[in-house]
Order: C-alpha cells, then sequence, then structure tokens
C-alpha cells in the first residue's frame, strides 16, 4: 500500500468517525450480521415448531416476541427472518452493481454510438415503475428467493451505469489515462486497471443504499404474497400473517415492522457516511 493510499485510509476512517450517525448504523449494521449468523443458536425456538397450547400468546419470558396464529415462536421467526433479508439485499445489489458498473465502464469509456444505444436502454428502463415491474416478472414465476434476488437485482442496475458512467466520462480525460494510451495500453487494461478502481467509491456508496432498497422490496413482495413462500419465516410474510390479528395481537406486525425499520435506517445510515467521508467537499475533521 502506498502512502498516498494509507493517507486517504487514514483521512476516510477519521472522517467517518467523526460522523456519530454513521458509527451508529455501521455498528447496527454488524449487529445485524452477527444475528443472521448465529441466528441457530440466538433463537430460543425453532422457527416452524407449531404448539397449538401457545396460539396468539403475547410477549413474555417464553416467547419474547410473542407467538403467531400457530403457535410459532415470532422472536425466532424474526431472528431468522433475518437471514433471508440479508441475502435478498446483498445478492440483488450484487447482480445490480455488476450489470450497472459494466454498462457504465463501456458507455463512459467508449461515448459516441456505443454510450448512445446503452443509455436509450438505460432510459426505457427508467420509464418503467421498477416496483410493479418486478410485480409482472414474479408473476409469471413460480414464487421463490432466488427469483427475487435476480429480479430484484436485474431491475435495479440503472442507477449504478448512469453513475458510473458519469464518472469515467470524467476519468477518461485525464492526463494519466492519454499516457496510458501513448505507451500502447489496451483499451480493456485502461478500463479495468486505471478506470475502474477509481469509480468503485461512488458505487460502494450507491451498492449500500441500495441493500436498504432490496430489502424493502422483499419486505413488500412477501407481504403481498408473491415473494418468500411460509413455512420460511420472512419479515414479510410475518407481517402478512399479522395483519389479520393486528387488533388483538400487535406484537406480529410490530416486531418484523421494527426489524425492517431498524434495518434500512441501519444502512441508510451507513450509506450516507460512506458517502460524507468519501466526498472530497466535505471539511475533514
Amino acid at each position: 500500500m502506498s502512502y498516498k493510499d494509507s493517507y486517504f485510509h487514514a483521512v476516510f476512517w477519521r472522517q467517518f468517525k467523526a460522523n456519530p450517525l454513521a458509527v451508529a448504523g455501521g455498528a447496527l449494521v454488524v449487529i445485524l450480521f452477527a444475528v443472521s449468523l448465529l441466528a441457530p443458536f440466538i433463537a430460543r425456538h425453532s422457527p416452524d415448531t407449531i404448539n397449538a397450547w401457545h396460539v396468539l400468546a403475547p410477549p413474555s419470558w417464553e416467547h419474547w416476541f410473542g407467538t403467531d396464529e400457530l403457535g410459532r415462536d415470532v422472536f425466532s421467526r424474526v431472528v431468522y427472518g433475518a437471514r433471508i433479508s440479508l441475502k435478498v439485499g446483498f445478492v440483488a445489489v450484487g447482480i445490480a452493481v455488476v450489470i450497472g458498473t459494466a454498462v457504465g465502464l463501456v458507455s463512459g469509456y467508449y461515448n459516441g454510438l456505443t454510450d448512445g444505444a446503452l443509455m436509450r436502454i438505460v432510459d426505457i428502463m427508467l420509464c418503467f415503475p421498477a416496483f410493479f415491474l418486478i410485480l409482472a416478472v414474479i408473476t409469471f414465476l413460480e414464487p421463490s428467493i432466488w427469483y427475487i434476488m435476480l429480479v430484484i437485482g436485474l431491475t435495479g442496475w440503472m442507477g449504478v451505469a448512469r453513475l458510473v458512467r458519469a464518472e469515467t466520462m470524467s476519468i477518461r480525460e485525464m492526463d494519466y489515462i492519454m499516457a496510458s494510451r501513448c505507451i500502447g495500453c489496451s483499451d480493456g487494461r485502461i478500463i479495468l486497471r486505471h478506470i475502474l478502481p477509481n469509480v468503485l467509491s461512488p458505487v460502494l456508496v450507491s451498492a449500500t443504499l441500495g441493500v436498504a432498497g432490496a430489502i424493502l422490496t422483499e419486505s413488500a413482495l412477501s407481504f403481498l404474497g408473491i415473494g418468500v413462500q411460509p413455512p420460511t419465516p420472512s419479515w414479510g410474510n410475518i407481517l402478512t400473517s399479522g395483519k389479520d390479528y393486528i387488533e388483538f395481537a400487535w406484537w406480529l406486525s410490530f416486531f418484523p415492522g421494527l426489524s425492517i425499520l431498524v434495518t434500512v435506517l441501519a444502512y441508510n445510515l451507513l450509506g450516507e457516511g460512506i458517502r460524507d467521508a468519501l466526498d472530497p467537499k466535505v471539511e475533514k475533521r
């Protein structure tokens, strides 16, 4: 690691740690990861175990978040649901980032006809409301978590593409890119070795914020009954089962809803903090 890179990392971490909201968001994300990874050890009961003697039981020492209409422990289902939500968020955003980065690099570097054709595709995709497009596609497919991740990723890459394109168009005019061309570097080498590393910072911010959006989308789809299918626990389908009993079993809707709120807020705070720490216009303290 060069001195320049070491200095950049030191400034970044100093700026990031100076933002208490960003630190809080990062801490919450770490806790969510730990909960999802250690779900078998944290959950006090099996998420699928039915107990007819404890149907719609309120929160207690035995069942911290109460039980649902089948007597299943809500706390265990929320904990295992974190795995589903985080998996959907990361895989879907990973697909979107890979596609968007590739399209943005090619479009921004080659410009001209290539840029025009790719950007028209992006414009066409942006014309469709993303959520309704996902609904339409999922309706024709068998409900599956893998289809959900794939569809969310394939309908969410346009923003990344436009961001990477703008950064690439700026970087390609710099002197070191011109020097690379003069010494005979191929376009592929210039894109992968010189441009790609310099566009990763804004992509990281976009990806962090995108995870929150993907989790919200998955929860909405599961709530509508076309996402993750029971008995697999998902925050969305736990909410679905709770809506029929909300008048006297508030815990069925409150705890999964709170989990979605905290998770989305954590990723948004983390993304905003990373963006501010990477922004050269922000005063470095």
